[in-house]
């Protein structure tokens, strides 16, 4: 099961309004989102670090939370940059930063309060910094774009690993998951 990484970022970028007007913000204030970069990865960490078993992963080997807060500071610099004007390298990168949070077992109740947090963090930013509100809302539809990524990621990864282990088709297993979640 490969999943077509670009044609499922120009679905989010239209269900979710990310406009070319939204990218030429971001671009235009990516030096400013450069600064506020390891700020904002304070505060991520900071609050998955109160968690102890996300604590856990995030220390689990010497100098794991250094390469992880610097892989956040690119994360967040390429929402404004777009690496490639937000396409398939870009579209790519997201996948695969989903696709390590999977390996890793940073699950989906730890990402996204941490992700809410940082985007609470980066407005509270704006506004002091007397930054435009255009800015907060192409930045907001960009982190909710990166955030599906990851959450796509962990449906991804675990249909392909149960399609494999029992050699069902996607059609049963969406069947299966459909049925199974009628009788909830």
């Amino acid at each position: 099961m490969t999943m077509d990484t670009l044609a499922f970022m120009t679905k989010l970028e239209n269900r979710f309004g990310f406009t070319p007007e939204d990218k030429s913000i971001l671009k235009s204030n990516a030096d400013w989102g450069l600064e506020i970069a390891s700020e904002m990865a304070d505060h991520f960490y900071g609050y998955l670090g109160r968690d102890a078993e996300m604590n856990a992963i995030l220390n689990q080997s010497e100098g794991r939370i250094h390469r992880l807060r610097e892989t956040f500071i690119h994360w967040f610099h390429e929402m404004f940059t777009g690496i490639d004007d937000w396409g398939a390298g870009y579209s790519q990168r997201r996948w695969q930063i989903g696709v390590v949070h999977v390996k890793v077992g940073i699950g989906p109740q730890h990402i996204v309060p941490a992700m809410a947090i940082v985007v609470h963090e980066v407005g509270k930013k704006l506004k002091v910094e007397g930054k435009s509100e255009e800015l907060q809302e192409a930045l907001g539809r960009i982190c909710m774009i990166d955030l599906a990524f990851i959450e796509q990621s962990y449906v991804e990864v675990s249909t392909s690993a149960i399609l494999k282990e029992t050699g069902w088709s996607a059609a049963l297993f969406k069947r299966l998951v459909t049925t199974g979640a009628a009788s909830m």
